[in-house]
């Protein structure tokens, strides 16, 4: 109550409608402030799905794809600053810190990783790698490849 009788005072020589959207902006503000940032992934057709979380046991399989230029420099998920040149990943359930091996099925490359960002996941994709990964698992010349992910450490 105390509170309210505050923000009343404050908001007594304002007009109710400017009172009324100057609540609404801060609420909005504050809404978007505390919601996570969302690295949409590569897409080759239209748009990407946006799926529920899920979440995998010690392996999974599935078509992998890189990220590079366009998101360099910018925040992931996580907080942290993506590095297209570090080992890293974007899965859409796993912990973020989980350390994970990758093998490119087509010719048996593996790389070690760290999960550090999401993606929604687009239809058929199980992973985004860095542009390091992609090069280290030959799969630069293609944009993906055919994966198995094996979790080495969950993070937490």
């Amino acid at each position: 109550m105390d509170r309210l009788g505050y923000i009343r005072r404050a908001l007594r020589g304002v007009g109710l409608v400017r009172a009324s959207a100057a609540l609404l902006s801060l609420a909005l503000i504050a809404l978007l402030a505390c919601s996570p940032s969302i690295r949409f992934g590569k897409t080759t057709s239209g748009g990407g799905s946006t799926s529920s979380p899920r979440t995998i046991s010690d392996s999974e399989t599935g078509t992998a794809s890189y990220y590079a230029d366009k998101y360099h420099g910018k925040r992931t998920a996580n907080g942290e600053t993506f590095d297209m040149h570090a080992l890293t990943a974007a899965h859409p359930s796993l912990p973020f810190n989980t350390i994970i091996d990758v093998t490119n099925l087509a010719n048996d490359k593996r790389v070690r990783l760290r999960v550090n960002d999401r993606f929604p996941g687009t239809a058929g994709r199980v992973i985004d790698v860095s542009l390091e990964a992609a090069k280290r698992l030959g799969m630069i010349q293609s944009g993906t490849a055919r994966v198995r992910i094996d979790v080495i450490k969950r993070g937490g």
